[in-house]
């Protein structure tokens, strides 16, 4: 589905308000501000390894979000339905040339589907 790195971020867009305020703020330094562990210690004034396991109890409660609700999974199969009847509507539009009227309203629907991605 997602490299790890991806599918964390992607985790937290969806669940990261239901993390703690200090799970939630590990997870922005470091995944989002690229920090090291080191630095998100100095910044909480606690211990590297206090840092890691916020972060891996974190990365744990997104998972378990996800076992759950299903939301991202959920994203991952509208995107995926999305592009393949974009696709299809392309292939359609190309077999039907002569057809203006059938095109432009064609052409409509790629419109909001083009509007979902923005």
């Amino acid at each position: 589905m997602f490299d790890k790195i991806a599918e964390v971020s992607l985790l937290y867009d969806f669940y990261g308000e239901l993390l703690t305020n200090r799970q939630r703020d590990a997870m922005q330094l470091y995944h989002e501000e690229n920090l090291s562990l080191s630095e998100i210690a100095q910044e909480f004034s606690i211990s590297r390894q206090g840092v890691h396991d916020a972060l891996k109890n974190a990365e744990k409660a997104l998972y378990e979000y996800e076992q759950k609700l299903g939301l991202v999974s959920k994203f991952a199969k509208t995107r995926q339905a999305v592009e393949q009847i974009d696709s299809r509507l392309d292939q359609i539009i190309e077999e039907n040339s002569d057809h203006q009227k059938l095109i432009g309203q064609l052409a409509d629907i790629k419109g909001i589907i083009d509007k979902l991605d923005e």
